[in-house]
């Protein structure tokens, strides 16, 4: 039984436009000074080494990338970046693979700006303080709840506040060319939050670890063009599989995982023309499979009519009109490139 789901202005004459500095003929020429007349000339020399024009003040839209580097209870990281900057949402995978799988698609640490967590488990949180202590120039975002929850359940050291900066749902934060709202999910960490990312004209909606799809997660996730959704565990396999009753139970809970059955028709459900790309995250080893998750969520999309990729950049797949992917458990994923809308 399914849950319920809780102009280009006018270019005006500058000071030292090269014309500025001839007089009219009904007027005595005055001398110049030289170190006007040096710019003079520099500045028309650069005019035109301009091809394209004069140069554009406002931002102007550009790709963006994704790439999850482990999902599942053993560990849970991704990466978001544009050519400027990126950040990671949670630091459950170790420090040094992170680093390695960012190096080996030429994104340097120095380009990962900070670290936005989830909620307190330890799959998804486990390694914020080596990734701070050896990048101090990261900052952690979080709620103050969960930072709470991160020093009082797990060892790690308390100087982990002192890279923290205060997060409240549904109040956008920047993070560079980022604007990140948090929202609520429903989960039995502490204060557990999904983020809503926006880059340009496109957002992109981050939501693990969720047994139902709480209001304001259903607010967010209908309003995105690429979506990170839960496909936890399919029943069956739950239900007869070597779980003991008692884990079974807050599995299936409203605040513990989404099934394959649940993410399915949730999906189906909402889509869009605007939603382009669904990665399913958080697949459990024990009580799933990719294949299994997949069909579920690609049976469900085709029942609306809809055609599906798989994200592999074939003619076929663009022709498509939605992309499916399974995010892997224990290595990293393809660098996804998301580029500006048409």
């Amino acid at each position: 039984m399914a849950k319920k789901i809780s102009i280009d202005s006018f270019r005006q004459p500058s000071l030292f436009d090269a014309f500025d500095l001839v007089p009219p003929a009904n007027q005595p020429q005055m001398p110049v000074h030289p170190d006007i007349e040096r710019l003079a000339r520099q500045h028309a020399t650069e005019k035109q080494q301009m091809p394209f024009g004069p140069v554009v003040t406002q931002p102007v839209p550009n790709k963006f990338v994704f790439m999850s580097l482990g999902s599942g209870s053993s560990g849970n990281c991704s990466y978001i970046g544009d050519a400027r900057s990126g950040f990671l949402v949670d630091a459950g995978v170790d420090a040094a693979k992170v680093t390695e799988a960012l190096r080996a698609r030429n994104i340097p640490m120095s380009h990962v700006k900070g670290i936005c967590i989830t909620h307190d488990h330890s799959d998804h949180m486990r390694y914020v303080y080596t990734l701070l202590r050896h990048n101090k120039h990261m900052r952690l975002y979080c709620t103050p709840r969960a930072l709470t929850g991160m020093l009082r359940r797990h060892n790690v050291s308390r100087r982990l506040k002192d890279y923290q900066t205060n997060i409240y749902k549904e109040i956008p934060f920047e993070i560079d060319n980022f604007t990140i709202t948090a929202f609520e999910v429903q989960h039995d960490g502490t204060d557990n939050a999904g983020f809503y990312i926006q880059h340009d004209d496109r957002a992109m909606t981050i939501a693990t670890d969720l047994g139902c799809i709480s209001a304001r997660a259903d607010h967010y996730m209908r309003q995105t063009d690429y979506m990170v959704i839960e496909s936890n565990y399919d029943l069956n396999m739950l239900r007869f599989g070597p779980y003991p009753e008692y884990l079974k139970a807050r599995i299936r809970a409203c605040n513990g995982h989404m099934d394959n059955a649940e993410t399915a028709q949730y999906l189906a459900d909402i889509h869009s023309p605007r939603l382009k790309y669904i990665f399913l995250c958080h697949l459990s080893q024990d009580n799933n499979s990719p294949e299994v998750a997949l069909s579920e969520v690609r049976n469900a999309l085709h029942n609306r009519g809809l055609t599906i990729g798989s994200a592999s950049g074939t003619p076929a797949d663009m022709e498509a009109d939605v992309q499916l992917v399974a995010l892997p458990r224990f290595d990293p994923s393809p660098l996804y490139t998301f580029r500006p809308k048409q």
